[in-house]
């Protein structure tokens, strides 16, 4: 895909909110292109059925536009994981050496450095939650053991997932993957957050509070550092918060 395509991908995931369209203006500014080169591209990437473009209106992405936006960005975020953990570079240039780098970064090459790093959960630019990784495993353990036997080919998840935190208050989903170390997993398994398991949010709190949710009939303050491990397949005709 070219570098190009993945930005504006990039640009429509991050301006998202409440699953709002996003205006042709926003998507301007922050790429820094003309309006007019903004709109053409728009209807280039809705001809491929990346997004859902509405002229006057803005644009939204579809599910396959959702997966490759989630992809780059992860891999944004890690690369900023690996510059300022590891190499020590400095804030001021984290964030522009992985724009550079996350369209070089092969798919393979990206599982190596999540498993390096040790699964980091957020950005250390700005705190945001790194994606989920499209492994078809429903924890990092899952991974780090079937690396270790030499089992590299395992297949490609096809469902896109959201942290429970970037999910509307209403929304029903079913917990597909949970990222963390043993004691991370284990505290949510003895919650009741199970792979597999349907849940709803019912609440999510301002300024970084609890997210409320329901859980085979009882509900649960979870705490946005938990929220932002676990992982949920959306029930068909739903959106996130952007």
């Amino acid at each position: 895909m070219q570098k190009s395509t993945q930005d504006y991908l990039k640009a429509v995931h991050s301006l998202s909110k409440n699953g709002e369209l996003v205006n042709n203006t926003d998507l301007s500014q922050r790429l820094d292109v003309a309006p007019a080169s903004v709109t053409e591209m728009l209807k280039k990437l809705a001809d491929a059925d990346y997004i859902k473009y509405s002229p006057y209106h803005g644009s939204t992405l579809t599910e396959k536009g959702l997966k490759e936006a989630q992809k780059v960005t992860r891999k944004h975020r890690l690369l900023e994981s690996f510059l300022s953990n590891i190499l020590r570079i400095g804030n001021d240039k984290v964030h522009q050496e992985a724009c550079q780098m996350e369209h070089a970064l092969s798919d393979e090459t990206e599982e190596s450095l999540c498993r390096f790093l040790n699964h980091p959960g957020t950005c250390p630019d700005d705190g945001k939650t790194i994606p989920a990784c499209d492994l078809p495993f429903s924890n990092c353990e899952e991974c780090v053991q079937l690396h270790q036997k030499g089992l590299e080919q395992v297949g490609k998840r096809d469902t896109n997932l959201t942290p429970i935190q970037e999910l509307k208050s209403g929304t029903f989903g079913k917990i597909s993957f949970i990222r963390g170390e043993h004691k991370v997993l284990q505290r949510l398994l003895d919650m009741g957050l199970t792979p597999g398991t349907r849940i709803q949010v019912i609440k999510i709190a301002p300024l970084d509070g609890p997210v409320e949710v329901a859980v085979r009939g009882s509900k649960l303050a979870i705490g946005q550092n938990i929220a932002s491990n676990v992982f949920v397949e959306l029930e068909q005709n739903q959106t996130t918060k952007g």
